[in-house]
């Protein structure tokens, strides 16, 4: 079960040096965080122009502007800094994230946290990000950190909950390093379970899009959200997960939030592709796709894999592949057999 911050807080120490691998948005919003408990805080940026902005005017103004960061993070571009941390926050795309766990070899301590801070399955292989780590870099100590937040939100110091769940002790020592009055990380030692809901969220969210953008009704909307959380239930079961890892901030709490708001990514996919438009048409260059869009095919064949039926996410992956129009997923799913909840 998820331990509170107040109970578990006070017994542990934070790290004393956390990197933070992405400086994005998100990954910005994530060394604020941590820079009001770890002694020191390296944020890693690809982009020169991130290390050299956030250095000579303390703002992130390419991703996170109008927010200052604080004199404690040190912005760098060399990855070889890694070897420095005690715990390593990974903040890159999902899609991406075998890259730049092979990047960090030769460079990690054996036994350092690394921990998750995607959400989305490897397309190709349908493994959870957890066991990309695990496969790709054995040595490190497996984390997650997942929940319904946005970075703007944590950036400004506004008030949220997330779920990071590892083996206790890294867990409440990871707690303790990113725990602030208004960012509040609540433990759990389902991994597995966090990075399932974090991923699934995306894919759901973008069916509620869909039902927005073609006019369905708010209705349909809270038909999709509570049977589409039924489908990752079942698959989450069929993993192994616990059930109120699912029902809690990295499951039920993400979904409800990413599938009612414009401001996520993959909500406003959806209600794109609900108004008509094609998938190629609201993706390119200087337009980064949604990442349950890459996700939905993944956790389908995940999914039947396990023996797993997901119908809503079956019909979001066909949307996007341009096999179906919204109107026919809908069509298609109202003409299933009706059965006991």
């Amino acid at each position: 079960m998820p331990s509170s911050p107040s109970s578990m807080r006070s017994s542990a120490a934070a790290y004393d040096c956390v990197a933070v691998l992405g400086a994005g948005a998100w990954g910005s919003a994530l060394a604020l965080a941590a820079a009001g408990n770890a002694a020191k805080v390296l944020l890693w940026a690809r982009e020169p122009e991130v290390v050299e902005s956030i250095r000579s005017t303390r703002e992130n103004r390419l991703f996170l502007p109008g927010v200052r960061i604080a004199d404690t993070i040190e912005a760098t571009g060399e990855s070889s800094r890694i070897v420095e941390a005690d715990a390593v926050l990974l903040v890159t795309p999902a899609q991406y994230m075998r890259t730049t766990l092979s990047a960090m070899r030769g460079f990690l301590k054996p036994g350092t946290p690394v921990v998750i801070c995607a959400k989305g399955i490897e397309t190709g292989t349908g493994l959870l990000l957890n066991e990309v780590l695990d496969e790709v870099l054995p040595e490190a100590e497996p984390a997650i950190l997942s929940g319904p937040s946005f970075a703007r939100d944590v950036a400004r110091g506004l008030p949220t909950a997330v779920t990071i769940a590892a083996r206790e002790s890294v867990a409440v020592r990871l707690q303790a390093s990113l725990g602030q009055a208004w960012f509040r990380p609540y433990v759990s030692e389902d991994v597995r379970g966090v990075a399932l809901g974090g991923a699934a969220k995306n894919v759901y969210a973008i069916a509620c899009g869909m039902v927005e953008g073609a006019g369905f009704g708010e209705s349909a909307r809270a038909a999709t959200i509570s049977r589409g959380f039924a489908e990752l239930l079942r698959l989450g079961a069929s993993l192994g997960s616990r059930s109120e890892t699912l029902m809690g901030l990295s499951g039920l709490g993400d979904l409800v939030l990413t599938a009612t708001s414009m401001s996520s990514r993959n909500f406003s996919l959806g209600v794109a592709l609900g108004k008509g438009a094609r998938l190629d048409e609201v993706s390119g260059p200087g337009r980064p796709l949604a990442e349950g869009a890459a996700t939905a095919p993944a956790l389908v064949a995940r999914a039947r894999r396990h023996g797993v039926e997901l119908p809503i996410a079956e019909a979001v992956a066909d949307v996007l592949a341009g096999h179906l129009q919204v109107h026919e997923a809908a069509e298609r799913l109202l003409a299933r057999p009706l059965k006991s909840e």
